[in-house]
């Protein structure tokens, strides 16, 4: 038994079909690539056919033009050169005006440092004061000279005592009529040091046993010692 025949033409057309499908150009990664290689060669082409063209331009140029062209070279590289000088100039100039604020700058704190260290300038800062009552005059100048060494051994940078400024020579004498004289001037009680340093570290080594504190309380005295965040010191020693 046979399936049903097919017509005629309706395998005529078939057959086209076929032949069609099998004539027509198949599109491979292959066929891609070819043609992506050839539009870069293309353009690779175009590119070097201009760069010859532009290298042709002196070669085809008359010789007035080139004499032009080069005196204008000429005045560009001198232009150029000129600028140059001019930024090195200004580079030095620079250099020299950094060179010397940086000395100014440094002579400037040194003076201050020598001025502090001498006490012919004024300073604030944070540190302490340290009040010495002495109601009964048992206050001697070794108790004074011994709290302020203490407290330079502590890192105390500027000291006042009362009016005066405190410096690298500065000494304490007993009065005959009481009270101590510092530096020439007489002092009297309460005593008033006014000290700018760090206040921890001083504040604790006034207060050791058998310190300064201990000492002037065995005397009589009453010391008490108030860290300060500013301590403003005005007196000033002469020049």
């Amino acid at each position: 038994m046979s399936g049903p025949e097919t017509p005629p033409g309706d395998a005529g057309r078939a057959g086209r079909t076929g032949l069609l499908e099998l004539l027509r150009p198949r599109r491979t990664w292959g066929q891609l690539a070819g043609g992506l290689l050839c539009l870069l060669l293309g353009l690779a082409v175009v590119a070097q056919v201009k760069s010859t063209q532009q290298d042709t331009t002196f070669a085809t140029a008359r010789q007035d033009e080139l004499v032009g062209i080069l005196a204008d070279l000429s005045q560009r590289s001198e232009r150029l050169r000129g600028d140059l000088r001019e930024l090195e100039q200004t580079k030095a100039g620079l250099e020299r005006d950094v060179q010397g604020e940086t000395a100014l700058r440094e002579a400037r704190d040194r003076a201050t440092t020598y001025g502090l260290l001498a006490g012919t300038l004024p300073a604030e800062g944070p540190g302490i004061e340290l009040v010495i009552d002495d109601p009964a005059a048992k206050v001697r100048a070794v108790n004074l000279l011994d709290a302020l060494q203490e407290l330079r051994d502590a890192g105390a940078e500027v000291i006042q005592v009362n009016e005066v400024r405190a410096g690298t020579a500065t000494y304490f004498l007993d009065e005959a009529g009481g009270g101590v004289e510092m530096d020439g001037r007489s002092l009297r009680a309460p005593y008033r040091f006014l000290v700018i340093g760090d206040a921890h570290t001083m504040t604790t080594a006034l207060n050791i046993p058998g310190g300064v504190i201990k000492t002037l309380r065995n005397a009589g005295a009453a010391a008490t010692v108030l860290p300060r965040a500013a301590v403003e010191i005005r007196a000033v020693r002469p020049g």
